[in-house]
């Protein structure tokens, strides 16, 4: 089953409604949304688990709706002095289509919240932990439930369910007071694609939003092992995109996939439970998001161990960090430390290298002044990637391709930790296959993307294409590569541009877009530099 433009419909609606009943913010009303979802979701869930436990051998399963549901607030007691009722009543099926008015909230707001908050803290992620109810008018929450009873969810399958709840989280528009935002998911399945997680690794994002890359990265492993009828094609932010069902997994290797596979964290509470809603349409509730800022806690082993992580590291890091952060130095944790920086970006790259196994693969959106900057810090940690890792690629993305959120120009870094980089492959995409608008949500026929992840597929042989390439020829192609001596010359600059095979021609016709792109990184590197400068003068004065 595919999200059809009647579910988006349907979606569309439930938004206008909020939206017209005064409730404008679209990052609270998929929080909210999830909430509801969850609740109505619980009811099929539960009855499944009864009839799973029937079973010859299975597990013993007491229904949560079983007992006596101690009163939070007594005047939701239908008998006059009653503290109890039936948890029956604590059913979506009950309230949901039975209450209405301020009846509605109040039940809704001080029981099935506390109600279904003390289910969610038993879960793998406590996403509810201090949750409330935010839709307070009666007609719009009453108008919302019929919404979501019309949705019929439980005939879903579980990708289909996913699709519509990132529809959802796409109504997002407006990036975080952290520099966070919505990673457009076409970039996210490129990137995937490049590094590869395969079944049997642990893959992690220390960044993780709404989950997108845990859930491209869950996608991209069963299709690898799915069969040919296991394969089915949807359409996907108007895009035609491959599923598997991952049916050529034996039932251990499914149960590793979605209970010790997945892993992540996020600063945002909010992030944290949109995340974790993300994940359990998929069938992946086992997978614990964790709330916690992973530049300023460490966790020591016996913490990751009460945690569930592995000891050891991570095989495959995916991550889009926060944008145009600063922390107080003060705050920060020695192990992610690099000179004296405060720059979000600079301190994630180098604690995801620290999370990182030996020859563990990582695919990271940077901002491009992260690639050329000048200050020490930059050229350190670009050096250390160089000598001490391997550099594989860098992806440089189209400018505008985070819009609405932000026009910050970027590119993707690939890397394994250890070794030593010999090369680097440059690839660049002009094109991402959506329009370059201030919404940049309308699909086009020009996509880069596909041919550069099959560049980056086939490295080695188009390695060998490049070396044995007449020089005097033009380059046409959108992919080059630059050796380790390249790289040392140019203080380990790691921007696709500086590398790029030049002609007269090539110059003559730069794009100006491209040009304007170059100068707002070059400026707010330079802004960057500036306000480092400042802040280490005023320690010197004190």
């Amino acid at each position: 089953m595919s999200l059809t433009p009647a579910l988006r419909q349907n979606i569309e609606q439930i938004r206008n409604y909020l939206y017209g009943g005064g409730y404008p913010n679209p990052a609270q009303n998929a929080e909210q949304l999830s909430f509801l979802i969850f609740f109505y979701m619980f009811e099929a869930a539960d009855a499944a688990q009864i009839r799973s436990a029937r079973r010859p051998g299975a597990a013993p399963y007491t229904s949560a709706f079983n007992g006596q549901w101690k009163l939070k607030n007594p005047l939701n007691a239908k008998d006059r002095g009653a503290e109890e009722v039936p948890r029956e009543l604590l059913r979506w099926s009950n309230w949901a289509n039975g209450l209405n008015g301020e009846r509605l909230v109040t039940w809704v707001r001080d029981e099935v919240f506390p109600f279904y908050a003390a289910i969610a803290a038993k879960g793998a992620t406590d996403f509810m932990d201090g949750a409330r109810l935010g839709i307070d008018e009666p007609t719009v929450l009453s108008q919302v439930l019929s919404q979501i009873n019309d949705l019929h969810l439980e005939t879903m399958d579980a990708d289909t369910k996913g699709d519509l709840f990132e529809h959802v989280l796409r109504q997002i528009k407006q990036a975080g007071e952290l520099g966070q935002f919505r990673t457009p998911r076409h970039v996210i399945r490129t990137i995937v694609e490049m590094v590869d997680p395969r079944i049997g690794e642990t893959v992690y994002d220390p960044a993780a939003g709404t989950a997108g890359f845990l859930v491209a990265a869950y996608d991209h492993i069963r299709l690898a092992n799915s069969s040919d009828s296991g394969v089915q094609e949807g359409l996907v932010d108007g895009k035609t995109i491959k599923r598997g069902l991952g049916d050529m997994l034996s039932r251990d290797a499914f149960a590793q996939l979605q209970e010790a596979t997945f892993y992540g964290n996020d600063v945002d509470p909010q992030m944290v439970r949109l995340a974790t809603m993300n994940l359990f349409l998929r069938g992946l509730d086992k997978v614990r998001i964790l709330r916690r800022d992973a530049l300023t806690r460490t966790l020591n082993k016996a913490e990751k161990a009460e945690r569930g992580l592995p000891a050891d590291g991570f095989d495959v890091v995916l991550a889009n960090p926060p944008f145009s952060g600063r922390l107080d130095a003060n705050r920060i944790v020695e192990e992610v430390k690099v000179g004296t920086t405060t720059q979000t970006e600079l301190l994630f790259l180098q604690y995801m290298l620290n999370q990182m196994k030996d020859d563990g693969r990582c695919g990271v959106i940077l901002p491009e002044g992260v690639l050329f900057g000048s200050t020490g810090a930059h050229k350190e940690l670009r050096r250390k990637l160089v000598e001490n890792n391997t550099v594989e690629a860098v992806l440089s993305l189209p400018g505008g391709v985070f819009n609405p959120y932000s026009g910050v120009k970027t590119s993707v870094l690939i890397f394994r930790k250890g070794g030593t980089t010999d090369r680097v492959m440059f690839l660049h995409a002009d094109n991402d296959g959506y329009k370059m608008d201030a919404n940049h949500d309308t699909p086009i026929d020009a996509d880069d993307l596909p041919m550069l992840a099959e560049a980056f597929v086939a490295r080695e042989q188009n390695w060998q294409t490049w070396t044995s390439r007449d020089e005097a020829d033009e380059w046409t192609e959108k992919w080059w590569f630059a050796d380790t001596d390249a790289l040392r010359a140019a203080d380990f600059n790691l921007s696709a541009g500086r590398h790029r095979p030049q002609s007269r021609s090539q110059v003559e016709h730069r794009d100006p877009i491209e040009i304007l792109d170059d100068l707002k990184a070059i400026e707010r590197e330079i802004l960057d530099e500036l306000n480092e400068l400042t802040g280490l003068v005023r320690e010197v004065v004190r």
